[in-house]
């Protein structure tokens, strides 16, 4: 069996351990800076969390947390993608434009540079937007200082061409910073024309962030897919990363039936392209709300192989990350077709105690919603994100449905 998250190689881990000093070259602190780092770090984290009312549109143009936002929150947003981003097939070639909104510090660049060094050859064109000037610019000079340390094979020059542009996405379209009019902004974002790639990682969330109703939800992922597609050629993909929490998988659900309205398949992680079985909400489980109500689509892994001072700094600032957890998809034209073959099992949850003896972990399938059953070992082994083929799982001739979920039933062949 395949799975998404692959453990990253020794050249990524090895770049991903050297970030860390980048940051410290490129953004050196002084001992007082350093010293309360590990409060800053706890304080970003609650503005981003409990305390997002407070935050201002500026909060990274404070140094103290934008020193945080390099030295904690981009690493691990790298690592997380680093994981991801490998297993795309993500097809770019000389000359392709890539869009990125809600870049950050070029976070995605940095970690297509990282996990990717095929790509590192080729001249691309990137056009990253975000809405805080300091941000965007210490994003320049980590890249720069990335390059530097991991040439393209055979050295020589960085061959992509870096374009920033300030602006956010919003329920009210696409904006310059501080609001205005967005007349002469789209046709800067333009200038490559259409793009092969679209990303918006850790974007949306702060659209729908408190959104209570399903109908709303609805609409802002149609916004979000007219917005995407908007900014890609017809043959270009799109990929949108967000947190790995239910509100999120809610969202993604909603933003592939818009994206497959607007001829984006999905492409990963889902393994077929009919109704989402995992609407998310706050629906009860089982037939009363319908298979895979109150479920969410999301993955996680653990992170015993990220930089080991990206994790000495996240249990000082009374943050330890044992797993990362995300939810994504990633959509392309109709003519791409899907990647896993069919039939497949994408397995999402963990894996938990099953009343009837043996351990369960639920799945994504063309026939919907599915509880692959095991013995603890053989289950709890399944890497999150795993495809499961036919040759991995057998179903009994006539269909069986877990009584709780509603789930079709699979037996893991160990």
């Amino acid at each position: 069996m395949n799975t998404i998250f692959a453990s990253p190689g020794p050249e990524i881990c090895r770049v991903l351990d050297a970030v860390p000093g980048l940051v410290d070259r490129t953004f050196p602190v002084s001992g007082s800076f350093r010293a309360a780092l590990p409060g800053d770090v706890a304080e970003l984290s609650r503005l981003l969390t409990s305390g997002r009312g407070e935050r201002k549109l500026s909060y990274l143009g404070r140094p103290n947390l934008l020193s945080a936002y390099l030295r904690c929150f981009m690493p691990w947003n790298l690592y997380r993608l680093c994981r991801l981003l490998p297993s795309l097939d993500i097809s770019l070639s000389p000359g392709s434009s890539v869009i990125d909104f809600g870049t950050g510090p070029l976070t995605l660049v940095l970690a297509l540079w990282i996990s990717r060094p095929e790509l590192r050859a080729l001249p691309l064109e990137f056009c990253c937007v975000d809405r805080g000037a300091a941000v965007l610019e210490a994003g320049k000079k980590i890249f720069s200082a990335l390059a530097e340390f991991c040439p393209p094979d055979g050295g020589g020059a960085c061959p992509w061409r870096i374009r920033t542009v300030r602006g956010s996405a919003g329920v009210r379209g696409l904006l310059p910073p501080g609001g205005g009019k967005a007349a002469g902004f789209r046709p800067a974002l333009r200038r490559g024309g259409a793009a092969s790639l679209v990303c918006a990682v850790n974007v949306f969330n702060e659209m729908y962030g408190d959104t209570h109703r399903p109908e709303e939800m609805r609409r802002y992922a149609e916004y979000s897919a007219g917005f995407l597609t908007g900014f890609s050629g017809a043959s270009g993909s799109v990929l949108v990363v967000e947190p790995g929490v239910p509100r999120s998988g809610e969202f993604i659900s909603a933003l592939r039936s818009a994206l497959i309205e607007k001829g984006r398949v999905p492409l990963s992680p889902c393994p077929h392209a009919g109704t989402c079985p995992f609407p998310g909400g706050k629906g009860a489980a089982g037939r009363r709300g319908g298979p895979g109500k109150g479920r969410w689509c999301h993955f996680a892994f653990d992170t015993k192989d990220a930089p080991r001072e990206l994790r000495r700094l996240s249990a000082a600032a009374g943050l330890p990350k044992e797993r990362a957890v995300l939810s994504f998809l990633f959509a392309g034209p109709q003519e791409a077709g899907l990647c896993p073959p069919q039939p497949a099992i994408r397995v999402i949850s963990d894996a938990f105690p099953l009343n009837r003896g043996p351990y369960g972990r639920y799945g994504c399938s063309g026939q919907g919603l599915v509880l692959v059953e095991g013995n603890r070992s053989a289950v709890e082994k399944i890497p999150s994100g795993a495809l499961l083929s036919a040759a991995d799982c057998a179903a009994p001739k006539t269909p069986l449905r877990d009584p709780k979920s509603g789930a079709l039933l699979v037996t893991l062949l160990s």
